[in-house]
């Protein structure tokens, strides 16, 4: 059998395409972590559309009280008698050193009020006092509640006077529902802000 030319070994040029072919892979540049493929999306969790709309909704449902949808409207007071009520809610506040004490008016813009009271109690003692000195402040001015205008937990207490709600809280609880930013001047109409967007999916 003749031999390859210049003394060669017929198995050299297979073994050095071989080696080529070794070393154009090593030096070849590896992809980017970018540039490999993502993987499934359904491996994080994606938020639902309109789940910023829901948290607003429960708010303003929260500010209304839980029994708002099964509620009517009261009758709407008078302005000067919504006032009297106003200044006694705030007197009775001040003499039981609630603290951080906020009338807002939210006439217009909510469909369960035209006032609304926030103020913060430290303590449970605290806020419980104050319902109860809250209910005889307007029984003094002849404004009487029933039972059922009063809901209560641990860390918030509302009391429901027709045109005028008081939300009373722990610093906790009313940093959690921020009603003052949901219902404050500045805000968007909280009802609007709410019911104009999708309802979570």
């Amino acid at each position: 059998m003749p031999k390859p030319p210049d003394g060669g070994d017929e198995k050299t040029p297979r073994r050095r395409s071989t080696a080529a072919a070794g070393a154009a892979r090593a030096a070849a540049p590896k992809a980017a972590p970018a540039d490999r493929p993502k993987r499934a999306a359904a491996s994080k969790p994606v938020a639902k559309a309109g789940t910023g709309t829901a948290t607003a909704r429960k708010r303003r449902e929260a500010a209304a009280g839980p029994d708002a949808k099964a509620r009517p409207r009261h009758h709407k007071l008078a302005p000067d008698r919504l006032q009297q009520l106003i200044a006694a809610a705030r007197a009775s506040l001040e003499d039981d050193k609630a603290e951080d004490i906020v009338v807002l008016d939210v006439t217009g813009r909510a469909s369960f009020a035209d006032c609304m009271i926030i103020a913060t109690g430290l303590a449970d003692r605290q806020i419980q006092a104050m319902a109860t000195h809250l209910v005889e402040a307007f029984d003094k001015v002849g404004f009487k509640l029933r039972r059922d205008r009063i809901q209560g937990s641990p860390d918030w207490v509302l009391i429901d006077a027709d045109d005028l709600v008081v939300h009373l809280f722990k610093p906790e609880a009313r940093a959690t529902y921020a009603l003052e930013r949901m219902w404050g001047p500045d805000s968007p109409k909280g009802e609007e802000m709410a019911e104009g967007a999708p309802e979570e999916g």
